[in-house]
């Protein structure tokens, strides 16, 4: 049985998801406000956030989603194929831009690739019985497994991690944990966790590289990742991935700080009892993250242990405040626009991918060079928004917002129809 929708973590899953979407979505990369940026390497910006974020309010939600730890076949189904759905959003995503078949191109083309992409979509978040529902996602999770080792050359380096693939994998340990074991158990485990992160990222040395380290592409991640999906990694690094193997296993952590936070919320005492115990805890993690960082940097992209507690306990802190003001002094005007994007999150995840790739593939005729073509993202961005502002980040951010707003507004619909999307 489902317990009643906590009005304060929906909020909070919707400003991130905003967030999210704003950060994902310049008009330009070479012109955006440093908060907007990921941190270069070790280092935290707001924009660092939002991924714990998301896994911290997933891990929160569990409890609410399963507050009488029922565990039996059909619920060890129905997570394994939710895990399954969400890992397969994500994974179909890099496979959007190198659908190919026989000789089509141009328009022809990009209607096979939002024809395939909707069926996909319709497959994986569709409202089916659980049993249409496994069979969908192990066919189409067995159809992309294939193509990207069959040596198809469209698909022979498409990218395997991905923020929703881990986001899956999370989901999956992480439900299972909270359903067999106790808190403490779970607390253990989490220490365990980010504890032999450490120990592993810290003192085993790297083959091939010598000396453990923390640096870009000669760490022990790296190499694991380089090692098991060589070929199949992010783009932009070739050899190692922001959302490798190693480093999602501390990301685990991440979901199950957020299902202890979520476990407090669910406790039947006073809410002021509630508020002071997360308020202490989020500091309480801040202050430990911040205090490892001198040993074990702070960094995204290998997900160090002190990020963990660093970005847990400003989750914590956020919702520790969207708490007070929705649910204990029941101030609530400001919550509709941010409920919105809460409730479907996923939709916005898989399609605001999907979006700038679709104005990406349309092309027309570049009004300066006539013998050029522009895509239509490029063509908007240039032409339309760039000339009113004088600072280009001015622009950039302009970009980002408008886009924002067009999803605010398909959202609004969705949620005045009651129309709700869920893996």
């Amino acid at each position: 049985m489902t317990k009643e929708r906590l009005i304060s973590l929906d909020v909070f899953r919707g400003l991130t998801i905003l967030l999210m979407t704003i950060v994902n979505n310049p008009g330009s990369w070479a012109a955006i406000y440093p908060p907007l940026a990921h941190a270069e390497w070790h280092g935290c910006t707001p924009t660092d956030l939002v991924f714990p974020f998301f896994i911290f309010i997933m891990g929160s939600a569990i409890p609410f989603a399963m507050p009488t730890k029922q565990f039996d076949s059909v619920v060890f189904n129905k997570i394994i194929v939710r895990s399954l759905r969400i890992f397969c959003l994500g994974l179909f995503l890099n496979y959007f831009s190198r659908i190919e078949l026989l000789d089509l191109e141009g328009i022809s083309l990009l209607l096979l690739r939002l024809i395939i992409t909707f069926a996909v979509a319709y497959a994986l978040l569709g409202n089916f019985s659980l049993k249409i529902k496994t069979y969908l996602v192990i066919g189409i999770l067995a159809i992309l497994l294939i193509l990207a080792y069959s040596q198809i050359e469209a698909f022979k380096d498409v990218r395997m991690p991905g923020v929703l693939q881990r986001i899956g994998i999370v989901y999956f340990l992480v439900s299972l944990l909270y359903l067999k074991t106790n808190l403490k158990t779970q607390l253990m485990v989490a220490a365990s966790i980010l504890l032999g992160y450490w120990i592993v990222m810290a003192f085993v040395p790297v083959p091939g590289f010598g000396a453990a380290n923390f640096e870009k592409g000669t760490n022990l991640a790296a190499w694991l990742d380089n090692l098991v999906l060589k070929g199949h990694l992010w783009s932009y690094s070739k050899t190692w991935d922001p959302e490798g193997i190693l480093s999602t296993v501390p990301a685990v952590a991440t979901g199950i700080l957020g299902m202890f936070i979520g476990q407090i919320l669910n406790l039947k005492i006073q809410q002021t009892e509630i508020l002071k115990k997360i308020a202490v805890i989020g500091f309480g993690l801040i202050i430990a993250g911040l205090l490892w960082s001198i040993l074990f940097p702070i960094n995204k992209s290998l997900w160090t242990s002190s990020y963990v507690l660093y970005s847990a306990g400003i989750a914590t802190l956020c919702l520790t405040l969207l708490y007070f003001l929705i649910d204990v002094a029941n101030y609530k005007k400001f919550t509709k626009l941010f409920l919105i994007w809460g409730v479907n999150p996923m939709i916005v995840f898989f399609f605001s991918g999907i979006i700038p790739r679709v104005l990406s593939s349309i092309t027309i005729q570049n009004p300066e060079k006539s013998t050029e073509q522009i895509n239509l993202q490029s063509y908007f961005y240039k032409f339309c928004i760039v000339p009113i502002f004088s600072n280009p980040m001015n622009a950039s951010l302009t970009f980002a917002v408008i886009y924002a707003i067009f999803w605010s507004l398909i959202l609004w619909v969705f949620y005045k129809n009651k129309l709700i999307f869920k893996v």
